[in-house]
């Protein structure tokens, strides 16, 4: 499918210039004036408009040079792509339309792969493949009951991840998430840790501390 090209000039020769020079690459409509312009993008929707900043109604006004550039300055400024003065030369201006299609061709894909990353994200894990969304559907589920959960999985395939995924999207997200890595922690310590202890219930212990499950309390 052609890229749809309007072109709003109200010089007849340059609009037909312009069909002459245009049509094979392009779907091309045409309007005259102002009103017909807005009117043709409005039932068109162009991919490039090509606009005459001289339309009439313009002041006949020795400063009318310095009006015309204001208004160039004005339409970059606005999001126009770029511009050319009269008479127009094809080539150029074939370039300048190539180059202007590429642009738009690039600001879609972007779009798109930024709309398709936000649908690959999921509480800050990122998966696209039917075992990772699998995986999201569990915590979606899950996330909405009160019964203990178990992740199975080997070091390093997110099961910290998915645990946090749940926190925060179950009715405990307003306490504490707290992760601990048992491995890590010696086996004589390991109870101190999860349960807490009272000051002087070993040696070394100088101070009351509350265990992490205590402090996991209403959370996760």
């Amino acid at each position: 499918m052609k890229p749809r090209l309007l072109i709003v000039d109200d010089d007849e020769a340059i609009r037909t210039q312009m069909k002459w020079a245009l049509s094979q690459d392009y779907d091309v409509c045409f309007a005259e004036d102002r009103k017909g312009a807005i009117e043709a993008f409005e039932a068109n929707s162009p991919v490039v408009t090509l606009l005459d900043l001289g339309l009439p109604p313009r002041p006949n006004e020795c400063d009318e040079g310095m009006a015309a550039l204001s208004d160039i300055i004005q339409a970059v400024g606005a999001g126009a792509y770029d511009f050319l003065c009269k008479p127009v030369e094809m080539e150029p201006l074939k370039l300048l339309l190539r180059r202007c299609i590429h642009v738009v061709d690039l600001e879609k894909e972007y779009r798109e792969l930024q709309q398709s990353r936000r649908s690959e994200v999921f509480e800050d894990m990122l998966g696209t493949s039917p075992q990772m969304q699998s995986v999201f559907s569990f915590i979606r589920k899950v996330a909405g009951t009160n019964v203990p959960v178990l992740l199975l999985g080997e070091s390093g395939t997110g099961k910290e991840m998915a645990a946090a995924a749940i926190h925060r999207r179950s009715a405990r997200k307003d306490g504490s998430f707290v992760a601990i890595n048992c491995n890590a922690i010696p086996e004589n310590l390991l109870e101190s840790e999860l349960f807490g202890h009272e000051k002087g219930a070993f040696t070394g212990a100088h101070i009351q501390r509350k265990g992490l499950l205590e402090t996991a309390s209403g959370g996760t």
